[in-house]
């Protein structure tokens, strides 16, 4: 509960070097991961993550949760985060909502996909 209340990271980024987005038509929980990459030491690392997003409770929750565990990781690390890791960051979230914690991960993912294609193109 405290992620909902107290939400980390919320809001939009303006100058985001990529913004994943992952919704479910299911539920209409829809949300976008901002990404801001470094690189340091040849590395590229996650230097600041935020997000927004239009759902419940557990969709809120798992969004500020995923920028917790993303931020500062190199892009390599932060892409492998699970639904199971978000979730159990969280101490767990009820079988129905889930789901939830997929489309965070998901929506990490999409950002740091759509980061690695731009970066190509240049």
């Amino acid at each position: 509960m405290d992620h909902f209340r107290n939400p980390r990271n919320m809001g939009e980024m303006k100058d985001a070097d990529a913004v994943g987005e992952h919704g479910n038509p299911v539920c209409g929980d829809l949300m976008y991961i901002y990404i801001k990459v470094k690189e340091k030491d040849g590395e590229e690392i996650l230097d600041d993550i935020s997000f927004q997003t239009f759902g419940c409770a557990a969709a809120i929750a798992t969004s500020s949760m995923i920028t917790e565990l993303a931020k500062g990781k190199k892009l390599d690390e932060a892409i492998k985060i699970t639904r199971d890791d978000v979730a159990d960051s969280l101490d767990g979230l009820p079988p129905i909502k889930l789901h939830c914690s997929n489309l965070a991960a998901d929506a990490l993912r999409d950002a740091i996909k759509k980061y690695r294609e731009q970066k190509k193109k240049l």
